[in-house]
């Protein structure tokens, strides 16, 4: 189950993520292709790039589900894309500021 405040690692490229809100959400979170592992833990042998996840992710963006159920922000990038049970994640949008009419 995933958790918010955990740190995670990519297995097949630099990409680093926190995650800032997990809710209810439940499944497996990759990037790149393969499952993101504890920012401790040792990568999986004979793993690579997907070229279908090789979208990358930008340091500082926050990405959602569709739901809007898990939030991860990157705390550094890589070539691999992410992605909660083979569906991507976006890039969150910025709320837009009030009007100062």
């Amino acid at each position: 189950m995933l958790k918010s405040g955990a740190r995670l690692k990519s297995q097949v490229c630099d990409t680093q993520v926190i995650i800032v809100r997990a809710g209810s959400a439940e499944g497996t979170l990759s990037c790149g292709g393969a499952p993101m592992i504890d920012l401790g833990g040792a990568p999986g042998d004979g793993l690579s790039l997907a070229p279908e996840a090789a979208g990358g992710t930008a340091i500082g963006k926050r990405y959602v589900d569709e739901a809007d159920t898990i939030e991860v922000l990157a705390t550094k990038g890589g070539a691999g894309s992410l992605a909660l049970d083979g569906v991507p994640l976006a890039v969150k949008s910025a709320k837009p500021l009030p009007s100062s009419d």
